[in-house]
């Protein structure tokens, strides 16, 4: 596989075309697409953004669902040469105002309608004078792409041929503990090789099919995603939101064979076939993680699914894929652990000097190797918080490794909760608290939830001689913040907590 690696994802959607021409390359709207089609939208959307003048440098934004227009765009702005700038379809209209003015995005494609969400309305306050067109991909795509219709072949491929391995692929934003999110700066150098271990661990093969349900703007259903599709020659199903009864209904009628997704989708996957049987046959293998797995769970995915080839894995926005299982592991191993390095990765657990300690006990997660991030996008001080001078990246999640390398994560050093297979970060959401006028002081923690994992829960000081109740907080939230952020649980309280330095005591308040 590795001699095989394009050394972009532009040059990655070229090769599958000239490899599997028209064998099935995408499957949406009840229309299968060839890799020679899916390749010749990519050049159109790529001379389209030549004409509007789009080159090496830029930042192009993607806030929209999953979808076929999600690639093209993509594959699009990155043969031009410049990064994609995916954003969370889930996030309110400050949060998506704070990245596109951070990155001055030239182009934002976005939708009109995702759920009942209008995506324009959302920006109508925020002051963004980088941003020079929106292409709304559920209306203005055809008029769009038509922009490039006169631009030279020539041109595409002279400008596909200048990307290289060392350029910015994209920028995906991640919250650290300082309340403001962070822009990851990735190159294809550092992903693809990363695709392509994936991709030999996983088995994932030509012709498989690949039910997407993770979303495109996170690393899961981006570079492990359709990308590793490219690369593989897998068949791409995307979905741009999950339910399990049309994933139930997608697995038999498109005879799906790949499924990765949070642990919770299996659950439900498994609660649907129990209530209405469906053919489930086809599904051979999938990837699992962001939570601990109870070994019940993987013997029912392989026993009650199929799924023989199930395994977990741990990786992060500042790099795909730090550990993995492999197939052939027990039971036992891939439920209680999260597998061990992927080759080109060295991982360590460190104590708070970064020296590595003895196997069995307990420190932070190190990575170091050929996935880790560039840096922070404008942050100095955050990268080199973040990677140290040996070139360790520091995970923040505190963990044990095992004889065999096998790692288990017990605890995370940073306050971030998972709720629902989403990172939380409690002081980002803090930050957005803190703008209610009742609010004095918040502070949030994550606590156990039987159906998300972990919800947040907020404890409140308000203002003096100001009101708020629960609900009133909720519906504030609601409209301020991406809902998986939203805290499930209230409390006010007269003060916080706090160490000898002031700072919040968060142990305390769990």
């Amino acid at each position: 596989m590795a001699a095989a690696l394009p050394p972009t994802i532009p040059h990655a959607a070229r090769l599958a075309a000239e490899r599997w021409g028209d064998a099935p390359a995408l499957i949406e709207r009840e229309e299968t697409w060839s890799f020679n089609q899916l390749w010749a939208q990519c050049r159109r959307a790529t001379a389209a953004l030549l004409a509007h003048g789009i080159g090496t440098g830029d930042r192009i934004a993607i806030w929209a669902p999953n979808s076929r227009e999600w690639i093209v765009a993509a594959v699009g702005a990155m043969s031009c040469g410049a990064a994609i700038v995916p954003m969370n379809t889930r996030m309110k209209g400050r949060e998506a105002g704070d990245i596109l003015d951070r990155t001055q995005a030239r182009l934002l494609f976005t939708v009109s309608d995702f759920l009942g969400t209008d995506y324009p309305a959302l920006l109508a306050e925020e002051q963004l004078p980088a941003i020079e067109a929106t292409i709304l991909m559920d209306r203005d795509w055809d008029s769009f792409l038509a922009g490039g219709d006169s631009v030279d072949p020539a041109r595409i491929d002279t400008s596909i041929d200048a990307v290289t391995a060392d350029h910015v692929s994209d920028i995906i934003f991640t919250s650290g503990t300082t309340g403001r999110p962070k822009g990851v700066l990735m190159t294809y150098g550092r992903v693809i090789p990363q695709c392509g271990v994936w991709i030999g661990n996983t088995g994932l093969s030509a012709g498989e099919r690949y039910l997407i349900v993770n979303p495109f703007f996170h690393s899961f259903g981006l570079k492990v995603g359709w990308v590793a599709c490219l690369i593989a020659g897998a068949v791409i199903v995307p979905m741009a939101q999950f339910e399990v009864r049309e994933a139930a209904r997608m697995i038999e009628q498109h005879q799906i064979a790949f499924l990765p997704g949070p642990p919770t989708i299996f659950q439900m996957l498994l609660a649907e076939k129990a209530e209405r049987p469906f053919d489930h046959s086809s599904l051979r293998g999938g990837t699992t993680g962001a939570a601990t797995v109870p070994p019940v769970l993987v013997e029912r995915i392989r026993d009650e699914l199929g799924i023989r080839d199930i395994i977990t894995a741990y990786g992060m926005t500042e790099c795909v894929n730090i550990t993995s299982c492999r197939p052939g592991d027990a039971v036992d191993t891939i439920a209680r652990t999260c597998g061990a390095a992927i080759p080109g990765n060295e991982v360590i657990i460190a104590d708070e000097q970064g020296n590595e300690v003895p196997r069995g006990e307990t420190g932070e997660i190190l990575v170091r190797g050929q996935g880790v991030m560039l840096g922070y996008l404008d942050d100095p001080a955050a990268t080199a918080e973040a990677i140290d001078a040996d070139g360790w990246l520091h995970t923040g999640d505190v963990g044990t490794m095992d004889e065999a390398g096998y790692v288990r994560i017990t605890d995370r050093k940073k306050d971030m909760f998972i709720s629902g297979g989403f990172n939380c970060y409690p002081a980002e959401i803090e930050k957005l608290l803190s703008e209610h006028p009742a609010i004095s002081m918040v502070a949030v923690v994550g606590v156990a939830d039987d159906r998300m994992g972990e919800v947040g829960k907020a404890f409140v000081v308000l203002r003096p001689g100001m009101q708020a109740d629960a609900a009133a907080l909720h519906d504030w939230s609601r409209a301020n913040m991406a809902n998986y952020k939203v805290p499930r649980h209230w409390q006010f309280v007269d003060d916080l907590p706090r160490n000898a330095a002031g700072k919040v005591a968060k142990l305390e308040l769990r």
